[in-house]
């Protein structure tokens, strides 16, 4: 099953609100009481803030927001963990939750009994972003808790696919991805995103490329390292983008055949509108936003983050318009 195109920036902020009013009208919740001692089989009971049926959400969630994006429709915030405010009400949800579970970083999410489909829900990955809009780039799923739930991507090309951040290793994903060709390039936006880069460079004999700022004991093997202030071109159809700000070799991919632009946790969609991850900004503040401004210059419809949300713009126009009305407000709080 295809997985459903990703909402634009508005119908992200709409459904936000949309599903905390699901939250309040389903009142039906587990009877656990919080753990007086906390231990390792109370950290894996449900949260009580979870409705009765199949998909729980146990006490190690890290509030990632990897389930809430990837199914809206049954994973809200309660507190400051995720929770199921809906059981799967049809088969298509059913399947968006269970690539959650898989995906989750600590593992976090479970259901009553072993689900019977789970071996055809791991074929499913990687997951098509948009077959119509956005054919040949891929959700890589299984977020790695290394990266703090960063998600990762594929991008099938002829010149050779690009990994583009590192998933948590599996067999079966990279069974998948052998699949779909493989990856010549493992591109990594910055250190925060790199989890478990040097297994998957092994396995698929990709190179993998990092920024020299950004390079350190655990990095110190990548085969390719960006020096300077770029911009860089792979190839005609890729152009990487030096971003600083949110740390000194932060790096953006343009992949331009399909006008999508992988950010890292440069920028991103986030629960309430955009945002460029101020708590955990490792550089500066104004040069993150400096940052944001060389994206005016870029022409792209489309934003993949690491961290927050996708989003999709109608076109350029939409996209300067929506940075513009955002830098504009966060110039106005310096």
């Amino acid at each position: 099953m295809a997985a459903a195109t990703a909402p634009t920036s508005f119908h992200i902020r709409r459904s936000f609100n949309y599903n905390a009013n699901l939250q309040n009208s389903f009142p039906k919740v587990r009877s656990v009481k919080a753990p007086s001692i906390i231990t390792a089989n109370s950290l894996r009971a449900p949260r009580p803030q979870n409705v009765s049926g199949e998909f729980f959400v146990d006490h190690t969630c890290i509030d990632c927001d990897t389930c809430r994006w990837m199914a809206p429709e049954n994973f809200t915030r309660a507190g400051d963990m995720s929770a199921v405010f809906k059981q799967p009400s049809c088969e298509e949800e059913r399947l968006r939750a269970l690539q959650a579970l898989l995906s989750c970083p600590t593992r976090s999410i479970h259901t009553e009994k072993p689900p019977h489909d789970i071996l055809e829900v791991q074929k499913t990955f990687p997951i098509p972003i948009d077959e119509h809009t956005l054919p040949g780039v891929y959700h890589c799923g299984y977020h790695s808790d290394k990266s703090f739930g960063a998600a990762s991507y594929l991008i099938v090309r002829a010149e050779g696919n690009i990994l583009v951040d590192s998933p948590r290793y599996t067999t079966k994903l990279e069974n998948n991805l052998k699949m779909l060709g493989g990856a010549r390039y493992m591109f990594l936006t910055h250190s925060d995103d790199v989890a478990d880069h040097e297994k998957w460079s092994n396995h698929l004999g990709c190179e993998r490329i990092l920024h020299s700022l950004e390079v350190d004991h655990s990095t110190a093997a990548v085969e390719i390292k960006l020096e300077g202030s770029g911009p860089w071109s792979l190839s005609d159809d890729v152009t990487l983008v030096h971003t600083p700000g949110h740390t000194e070799g932060s790096v953006c991919l343009l992949y331009k055949p399909r006008n999508v632009l992988f950010t890292g946790d440069h920028f991103a969609m986030g629960e309430r509108g955009w945002t460029i991850f101020e708590r955990y900004n490792k550089l500066s503040v104004p040069k993150q936003l400096n940052s944001v401004k060389l994206m005016l210059d870029l022409d792209f419809e489309w934003i993949l983050p690491g961290h927050g949300r996708r989003a999709k713009f109608r076109d350029v126009e939409e996209k300067n318009s929506s940075l513009r009305a955002f830098l504009e407000t966060k110039m106005q709080l310096l």
